[in-house]
């Protein structure tokens, strides 16, 4: 990957919808070779996807949570599965400390969170702790990489 390369990741990192002319025009490459570098960058893997970043707000979901679940080490895969499968979760990830998941929950409103806690996470088998944290104030959103 060359400065070409992070420069046009920097651009659609900015704006995904640019077109191939549009950054062509700004790096001074044809159309065709930009198309063949973003290609060759999602083959090689370093663009995993284009897609579409939302305002959770505005699309309704109000209350956004995060929450530090601790889970016996044999349970940890199993508990995370679950997780991801549910459509309230934004993000789940594994982080370093007694087989910890820090996961990022958005849901419409308080009934909902509490819904989700109730019903669906503590119904969870080998969960061991849980630890929550509600979003008061967006001061940065990751949007990719910056280079």
């Amino acid at each position: 990957m060359d400065n070409t390369d992070k420069r046009i990741l920097e651009l659609l990192t900015d704006n995904g919808r640019l077109s191939y002319v549009d950054i062509g025009k700004q790096l001074g490459l044809s159309r065709v070779a930009v198309r063949e570098r973003v290609s060759r960058l999602v083959e090689d893997g370093v663009i995993e996807q284009f897609t579409v970043v939302i305002n959770s707000s505005k699309a309704g979901k109000d209350v956004s949570a995060f929450f530090e679940i601790d889970c016996e080490p044999s349970s940890l895969v199993k508990v995370a599965e679950a997780l991801a499968e549910n459509p309230s979760v934004a993000s789940c990830y594994q982080m370093t400390g007694p087989s910890t998941l820090h996961t990022h929950v958005l849901v419409d409103n308080f009934d909902a969170l509490e819904r989700f806690i109730n019903e669906e996470l503590y119904d969870l088998n080998g969960i061991t702790r849980v630890e929550s944290h509600i979003l008061l104030r967006r001061f940065k959103s990751r949007r990719g990489l910056k280079l």
